[in-house]
């Protein structure tokens, strides 16, 4: 027999050396640092519709992306240009 989800459920989960606490709400779940506010939060209408897959997949298609080595940010018009070891004489 199934009990009904009407508040929230906090418990303390150890992965590896890590310590989080996850809290299962009737509108979701969310797993959070331990000692800290901010964390992964699923809403369970996204977990059934399927939109829960398409954010994990977007978000590691995301993190490849930006594992990539990005080129120098170009330098501003009108800044000076960077000399290499040498300064200018008056």
């Amino acid at each position: 027999m199934s009990v009904l989800l009407d508040k929230s459920l906090k418990r303390e989960l150890a992965i590896g050396a890590d310590h989080y606490t996850l809290t299962i709400s009737p509108e979701g779940l969310k797993l959070v640092p331990k000692g800290r506010r901010n964390g992964v939060e699923l809403q369970w209408r996204d977990l059934v519709s399927g939109q829960a897959a398409l954010a994990v997949a977007l978000n590691a298609s995301l993190e490849r992306v930006s594992s990539f080595p990005r080129p120098a940010p170009a330098p501003a018009k009108g800044a000076p240009a960077a000399t290499k070891g040498r300064k200018r004489r008056a």
